[in-house]
């Protein structure tokens, strides 16, 4: 009778844990929504990092972000180093550096705690940024952390706060963002060197390669019990974590997730913020240890609930113990000078009477309880883990074209950096990508020729060179051509814009009636916006790089630095003074601004009637194809208005 109990609680177990797994998929993202997100940010990064621009600096995404989690209320974490800097553990690795290139920064770990080390400038020669962020210590020139902390903090975005070894702030008043000011170190460090003795099933070979070969980095922040707090330097995992979390099995990954849940939402419910002692790196760890230990012998859906267990077990023990030890450096222990004394006591208590509880611990999480009840109301209820019935084809592709758009920040200041990024798009040609990143290529295609057609113009018409304007033109035609023919629909309206700049307001009128039609489309697809049915007829299951050029429609994204038309340029200016690098406008907008200013020189009562079509698209849509979020874009149609009042009195 016991083992028939026993079996039966096994079953609910693995139920539960099926549902769990369904409704974390639901929460943070399924097998196919997690990969198209990084292999999105690892085609950007590649795009606008890969050197062929001459940049003094690398900025490159970390956190939970760039491993694929969009959990509400995370912020953005960026690592930003200079690229004329290079750090090295011992003298013999400075023969693989240019010294008049790279200024060389040596390692001394002697007098640091595991995990941490200073910066000695061996040669004395440095950028003079970092020059002044230099102390002298027994004779010898070191870069201490905190002056360096200081000094880019100062210099970011205004409003940033020093927060651990990042500048810290807000954007809009929305967007929370941590920029981690540190140095790249090509080389593994010696002191991690174990590490690779103890992957003997996890991770694979070729992933401990991979990491090893990519070194690591230094974050600007000290040891609280070193010898050196304000000068020493944390050596930093944070490419080697994304690879191992992105080695992890879907499982694994949202066993990570919810321990991110688990310690939000239940652990720290209540607390203040000085009373959160234990933080996602700790989560993030648990896991990488039980994986590499194996503590589970098989990760799927049926043991997420296993898997969360033997992760909150060993957290548990690290509380108890007050050793929590980094996955790469062992000896360096995370808890040291944070978690002891009676704010350890106090926190091992609150995870004991948790552990108590049990599996029903996690009813107390507002995002999950609702996966376990399900379960609990209905034992017979048989639940299906395959991801391509829990989430619609349409749902998967808004988020894709989403996420493209909101990763698309590329900022080039003259036409030699686009020919320059035009080249680093020949070098992907024949490359083996994914078709997340097929398609982020061609959108990237299509901004440089979109940029590169206005560059042209805004050059040789500033400079009166009118022999060029010609050719000029028919280049910027054929580029803004070109990138309408693999781009999204509304990419339609740059030719327009183009037409309307250079008095071609026939041409303009043709393309803009062109543009209407598409997007009459049913199927057309913009931000949430789209008849599911619909656009699975016209192109469900094929390509994203189909659906993209035949049904996707994205807000226009003007460069703020360059000249588009006129009656753009004060929502340009304004946006510039308030540190946007971009005006974003709905494409309808744009297109019934672009047709009222066109047709005002040949048809007034089309005119008319576009501003008609613009009244009533700005005053009663519902926020579906005017965002609230970009609703201050009325200002343009404000002075729409008052142009259109103009040409009436002139005639």
């Amino acid at each position: 009778m016991d083992d028939l109990n026993r079996t039966g609680q096994i079953m609910s177990v693995q139920k539960i844990s099926e549902s769990l797994y369904v409704g974390l998929c639901l929460k943070i993202g399924t097998p196919q929504q997690v990969a198209s997100r990084r292999d999105i940010q690892d085609i950007e990064d590649m795009l606008t990092n890969n050197g062929v621009i001459n940049k003094q600096m690398t900025t490159m995404l970390s956190g939970s972000r760039r491993e694929g989690f969009r959990l509400s209320g995370s912020d953005m974490d960026f690592m930003l180093w200079p690229n004329n800097h290079r750090v090295i553990w011992d003298f013999s690795q400075c023969q693989f550096y240019n010294t008049q290139e790279h200024a060389l920064i040596l390692c001394d770990s002697s007098e640091s705690p595991p995990g941490f080390t200073l910066l000695w400038l061996p040669l004395d020669r440095t950028s003079h940024r970092v020059m002044s962020a230099c102390v002298r210590m027994n004779g010898m020139l070191y870069i201490s952390s905190s002056k360096y902390r200081e000094i880019k903090c100062s210099l970011g975005i205004a409003g940033s706060t020093p927060h651990g070894p990042c500048s810290s702030g807000t954007l809009n008043g929305v967007l929370e963002y941590d920029h981690a000011h540190c140095f790249v170190s090509d080389f593994w460090p010696p002191s991690a060197s174990p590490w690779k003795d103890r992957c003997h099933s996890w991770p694979l070979p070729h992933v401990v390669n991979d990491i090893i070969r990519n070194g690591c980095h230094v974050v600007a922040i000290g040891h609280k019990l070193g010898n050196h707090t304000d000068n020493e330097w944390r050596i930093s995992f944070s490419q080697a974590e994304y690879k191992l979390v992105c080695s992890m099995n879907h499982t694994q990954f949202l066993t990570y997730g919810l321990l991110k849940l688990f310690l939000k939402e239940i652990i720290d419910k209540g607390l203040k913020n000085e009373e959160k002692l234990l933080c996602s790196y700790h989560m993030k760890t648990a896991v990488f240890w039980a994986i590499q230990q194996n503590t589970l012998s098989h990760w799927c859906p049926q043991n997420l609930l296993t898997g969360f267990w033997v992760c909150f077990k060993l957290l548990l023990k690290w509380v108890y113990e007050g050793v929590c030890t980094n996955f790469f450096i062992p000896e360096n222990n995370m808890f040291l000078s944070k978690i002891y004394g009676e704010a350890q006591k106090t926190l091992f208590a609150r995870m004991y009477r948790l552990y108590e509880k049990g599996i029903p611990l996690l009813l107390h999480s507002p995002s999950i309880a609702s996966y376990i009840i399900n379960v609990l109301c209905n034992p017979r209820l048989t639940i299906c883990t395959d991801e391509h019935t829990l989430i619609s084809e349409v749902k998967v592709d808004e988020e894709i074209f989403r996420e493209m758009i909101n990763n698309d920040s590329i900022c080039t200041s003259n036409l030699n950096e686009c020919e320059k990024y035009l080249h680093t798009v020949e070098q992907f040609i024949g490359l083996p990508l994914t078709q997340y990143q097929v398609v982020v290529l061609q959108k990237f295609t299509a901004n440089i020729l979109q940029l590169t057609a206005f560059f042209l113009d805004n050059m040789y018409t500033s400079a009166g060179f009118n022999k060029q304007l010609f050719i000029t033109n028919k280049i910027s035609c054929h580029a803004l051509k070109f990138a309408a023919k693999f781009g999204f629909v509304s990419d339609m309206l740059y030719i327009a814009m183009y037409y309307n700049k250079t008095f071609r307001y026939s041409k303009a009128l043709s393309v803009i009636d062109k543009t209407k039609v598409k997007f009459a489309l049913p199927c057309l697809m913009y931000e949430r916006h789209v008849d599911r049915e619909r656009y699975n007829e016209a192109v469900g299951e094929q390509s994203l790089s189909t659906k993209m050029r035949q049904a996707v429609s994205m807000n226009i994204k003007l460069d703020n630095d360059i000249f588009y038309i006129n009656e753009l340029m004060p929502e340009q200016q304004y946006s510039k003074q308030n540190i946007q690098p971009f005006l974003c406008i709905p494409p309808l907008v744009l297109l019934y601004m672009l047709e009222l200013l066109c047709s005002r020189h040949v048809d007034t009562l089309r005119a008319q009637r576009a501003l008609d079509d613009l009244q009533v698209l700005v005053h009663h849509d519902q926020g579906e194809l005017v965002p609230v979020h970009l609703r201050a874009i009325v200002i343009i149609y404000m002075y729409s208005i008052y142009l259109f009042d103009v040409f009436k009195l002139s005639i």
